[in-house]
């Protein structure tokens, strides 16, 4: 009975170390952003550019891993997929890639000096250091956790529901719009908010191929990192507003999946 007890006090104790290790000091960002004055310091234009810049870039960035990652994921859960293990090991690459590899890949690959370069300049488009740029780094590093999401979401649809609304004569864009779409959707959700928090807390990979240009390439973490130099209290305003838009994405990701696992990364 003592050895339980011990045991039992030992598991709260070492658990409840982490879990104050975890959430203490984002406690004391928000404290000290309130502190500091957050709603004052929101209103700084440099602020203010970099939260709107955040939030555009991050919604553009979703729509185009909706619309192109979901007939991948679907291609992946329902097709015959040849190498699929290396087809999805390379998807997921930029899940565990460093940020800094992501950028200088990109950088290497759109830049004026990179492989599709001199075709972009003839074509009189530059996309390092402009908005399109963070765009692009964001996509590159959060598309995995949609398509990831969405190939599970399709994968887990029982074939039969799918077959026995073909045999009552639907076809099968009808099939996928009123049956397996309305089912995966949950799993769908779940990734859009995914990779919407991935991409806006994205920093390496936008630094490196997009720069750091107020107004144009400047997001909230890039505009933490260059408060940090001046204004700490403009950094603690950024932070504490990305604490509370995470933290509204778990939440509302936990709503959708209500205990079930819905993503293989969770």
């Amino acid at each position: 009975m003592s050895r339980s007890v011990v045991g039992k006090t030992l598991v709260i104790m070492a658990g409840g170390s982490l879990l104050l290790y975890l959430t203490i000091p984002l406690a004391v960002v928000i404290i000290q952003a309130i502190d500091a004055g957050l709603v004052e310091q929101l209103r700084q234009p440099t602020v203010a550019q970099a939260i709107k810049l955040s939030l555009v870039t991050t919604l553009i960035s979703v729509l185009l891993m909706t619309v192109l990652g979901t007939p991948l994921a679907y291609w992946l859960a329902r097709g015959h997929v040849v190498a699929r293990p290396v087809i999805e090991t390379l998807l997921d690459l930029p899940i565990v890639l460093p940020p800094a590899v992501a950028g200088l890949a990109l950088l290497m690959t759109f830049g004026r000096r990179g492989v599709f370069g001199p075709v972009l300049t003839q074509l009189g488009l530059s996309l390092p250091f402009t908005t399109v740029a963070v765009v692009l780094a964001q996509t590159f590093v959060a598309a995995p956790f949609y398509i990831r999401s969405a190939q599970t979401g399709f994968a887990s649809i029982p074939r039969e529901i799918e077959e026995g609304a073909s045999d009552l004569g639907a076809n099968s864009w009808r099939v996928f719009r009123y049956v397996t779409f309305p089912l995966a959707s949950p799993a769908l959700l779940s990734g859009v908010i995914l990779s919407g928090a991935r991409a806006l807390g994205e920093f390496g990979a936008t630094i490196l191929f997009a720069g750091n240009f107020i107004g144009r390439t400047q997001t909230m973490p890039l505009a933490i990192y260059q408060a940090m130099e001046s204004d700490v209290g403009a950094a603690l305003a950024l932070a504490a507003v990305l604490v509370f838009i995470s933290f509204g994405f778990l939440l509302i990701l936990r709503w959708i999946t209500r205990g079930r696992i819905s993503h293989p990364l969770l």
